[in-house]
């Protein structure tokens, strides 16, 4: 469905909705949400999403998983994206929180093959049948940990929505523990519980997402330059060890072509 927002055609009965747009560089979505599920496929660039409870990173042939009703905000960085926005009813299982997925070859060709569906499509043909294709094999996607958690009290999230914008490897634990006006225990003691990691972990983590949207454009060797790492090969080491592949594979991913063609910028103003 191309040209066409998701209020033109949310009324339509149709479980799935495939919504494509083009971006321009470093645009950010604002604050919004959709009555329905999406599936919001990056097909190039890197897109980072949050919400009240975290922050998500998306990379080039991968997704993010939104569940009905969730407020969220989306930055993209290049970024042609195909949307499936997806009845809640169809999709019992869909997870409770965002979540990135891979999008392996299959998946990527019915989307492409999805976005030339006009909004009316017959749901007992073939675009019915690959609509009801890309729910089974959606289902089937396993998550990839391109995710970080934000702590509940306002002062903590605030800090570490600061960093998430410029992460720097110079700060430290009593840095943070002033600026909340607390000792150092108590603040590793209170942002642990609230988030499952040590303050210093936490920033390690986000470092490492950080690095995914600078692997956009620059070396591996410059990112971990930039991030604050001894070594390229310190930096890889740690990365791998975070997401399972070495930072050359997203670089790679990022800096190919999509499988179909993007269509035309979107006037939406949101995803």
């Amino acid at each position: 469905m191309k040209n066409t927002s998701l209020a033109d055609v949310d009324r339509l009965e149709r479980a799935v909705l495939p919504i494509s747009t083009a971006y321009a560089p470093d645009q950010v979505l604002d604050w919004h949400e959709h009555r329905r599920a999406q599936f919001l496929y990056a097909g190039s660039g890197v897109m980072t999403a949050d919400t009240a409870d975290g922050s998500w990173t998306v990379p080039a042939e991968r997704a993010l998983l939104i569940p009905p009703a969730t407020e969220h905000r989306v930055r993209v960085l290049g970024v042609t994206t195909r949307s499936l926005y997806i009845e809640p009813a169809a999709v019992p299982w869909w997870p409770a929180t965002c979540t990135v997925v891979d999008v392996p070859p299959l998946l990527r060709e019915l989307l492409g093959a999805a976005a030339e569906f006009g909004p009316e499509y017959d749901v007992h043909g073939r675009a019915g049948h690959i609509a009801s294709l890309l729910l089974y094999e959606i289902a089937s996607l396993a998550p990839l940990p391109l995710h970080i958690g934000l702590p509940v009290s306002p002062d903590l999230a605030s800090l570490c929505r600061e960093y998430l914008a410029a992460p720097d490897v110079t700060v430290t634990n009593g840095m943070w523990a002033a600026r909340t006006a607390t000792s150092e225990r108590a603040f590793t003691r209170r942002f642990r519980a609230e988030t499952g990691r040590s303050p210093a972990g936490w920033r390690a983590h986000a470092r490492l997402l950080a690095a995914l949207p600078l692997l956009h454009s620059a070396s591996v060797t410059a990112v971990a330059g930039r991030l604050g790492y001894s070594s390229p090969a310190a930096f890889t080491a740690a990365f791998t060890r975070a997401f399972g592949a070495p930072p050359s594979r997203f670089r790679h991913a990022q800096a190919g072509t999509p499988s179909t063609s993007p269509t035309s910028p979107g006037k939406s103003s949101h995803l």
